[in-house]
């Protein structure tokens, strides 16, 4: 046990106190140790206690039963929140996922010792500011090494996701895995199959929110769980592009992903899955010239298996995959304005700056050099100019409505539909039309001469 230099904030040292003057033990715990060591400000606080949840429930005014069936609760206290676990003893995990059984313990250590990572089995006391590490988790976290806790055999096989988080640690601290934790890791990369997809959706997105989740997918190449997890990735790998790319598919993917902003996880992932096609479609001409053609098509639709696959929500899985099926645009200052309003309709005037995000990264991880950004500048500029005419982009823009229609004979359902999609097109061709007597007379002609039949 070592002293260290800390302040810590009010608010803990105040939460720490009540729990310890109610007679029993307190440490912070997890990531703000590992940070503190590193001489970091930590994000977030855990808190491990020798007081059971109903033990203390009583203590503080806002208590959050997060996982009071394992000994968690999150404790709400002056804008804080502390996520607080009893000392627990594990049985073993048959299912992969839970232990079968957990014990309260009134001994720290004992509760160190089920830990995953050496640099995640430390402890501080915030009073006495007392570092306590009994398997050097300080030396490796200055050694920047992630080290299973004894035996990584059995640390992976008691919870295979541990897998998944000794690449997470790797991609967001850029700690080296110890070697015998990684032949480990290779070893049991299989056993990723028996982990929820729940589970495993939510390691990947502390991967992809990190600076570079290309070391986490580099590793994840080199220890075999990529082929468990994401073979439409692995597939890239080695599929060269010609031209202006300097990198294979995969690799040029994953830098589109570190390109892309943290904070905008449906960008990343598109980043990520936007070229996942290619080895589909690659096709090698007689003269030896290697197209993709249509490649967008193909990786919309293994955007959406792999985030369904993930359990990712319904609306999240759309976004991607459209913004996926739409990054193939080709703008020309030749467009006319109805070109313009169409790609925009097409498009969603919602998405156009996610779809730019996105091929702005694109363009830099084909190279690894920031492109030109006039071409995009210029046609923002364009589409902002358009979008100031105030012109129709959608159904309900037009000057008419289904009523309208069935006003002058047109049938609702699927002819009344076309009707509307024609009206559509032509006032995007030319917005001065969008004036509800001159639709009206258009429709019925249009549903008269094409859809009528006797």
């Amino acid at each position: 046990m070592e002293r260290i230099r800390y302040s810590f904030p009010r608010p803990l040292v105040e939460v720490h106190a009540r729990i310890v003057q109610a007679g029993y033990q307190c440490y912070v715990v997890g990531g703000a140790v590992r940070n503190i060591v590193l001489q970091k400000d930590p994000t977030d606080w855990d808190l491990a206690t020798d007081a059971t949840p109903a033990d203390l429930i009583p203590l503080f005014r806002a208590v959050i039963p997060t996982g009071i069936k394992h000994g968690t609760v999150t404790i709400l206290y002056k804008g804080y929140k502390f996520e607080t676990t009893t000392f627990r003893i594990e049985g073993p995990y048959s299912d992969f996922r839970h232990p079968d059984h957990v014990h309260y313990t009134k001994e720290l250590l004992e509760d160190l010792k089920r830990r995953d990572f050496t640099i995640n089995a430390m402890a501080i006391d915030p009073m006495e500011r007392i570092l306590i590490d009994p398997y050097g988790g300080k030396e490796d976290v200055k050694k920047r090494l992630i080290r299973a806790l004894g035996d990584p055999l059995e640390r992976f096989q008691e919870d295979p996701l541990r897998i998944l988080r000794a690449v997470r640690f790797h991609a967001q601290l850029a700690f080296t895995i110890e070697e015998k934790t990684k032949e480990a890791m290779k070893a049991l990369a299989h056993t990723l199959r028996t982990v929820s997809s729940e589970r495993i959706r939510d390691e990947m997105e502390k991967i992809m929110a990190s600076e570079r989740p290309s070391i986490g997918f580099n590793l994840m190449a080199e220890t075999g769980i990529l082929s468990i997890l994401f073979p439409e990735l692995l597939a890239c790998r080695g599929v060269d592009q010609k031209g202006a790319h300097a990198y294979d598919v995969f690799t040029h993917s994953i830098l589109c992903c570190d390109a892309a902003p943290r904070e905008n996880p449906a960008v990343r992932w598109a980043c990520l899955l936007h070229d996942s096609g290619k080895p589909v479609v690659k096709s090698v001409s007689a003269e030896g010239e290697t197209t993709f053609h249509r490649h967008e098509q193909i990786s919309a639709q293994l955007a959406g298996t792999i985030l369904r696959r993930l359990r990712f929500p319904v609306a999240f899985e759309k976004r991607v995959v459209h913004l996926v099926l739409h990054h193939m645009f080709h703008y020309e200052d030749s467009w006319t304005d109805a070109a313009v309003r169409r790609f925009v309709r097409k498009v969603g005037k919602e998405n156009l700056e996610d779809l730019f995000t996105l091929r702005e990264a694109d363009g830099w991880a084909t190279s690894g050099i920031r492109p030109d950004p006039r071409p995009l500048t210029q046609f923002r500029e364009r589409i902002a100019r358009v979008l100031a005419q105030s012109a129709p982009l959608s159904l309900k823009d037009l000057a008419v409505n289904g009523d309208d229609l069935a006003s002058v004979g047109i049938p609702k359902g699927p002819a009344m539909g076309t009707v509307l999609d024609f009206l559509l097109e032509s006032v995007l061709e030319d917005p001065s039309m969008n004036k509800r007597d001159r639709l009206l007379e258009l429709a019925k002609n249009f549903y008269q001469t094409r859809l009528k039949t006797e």
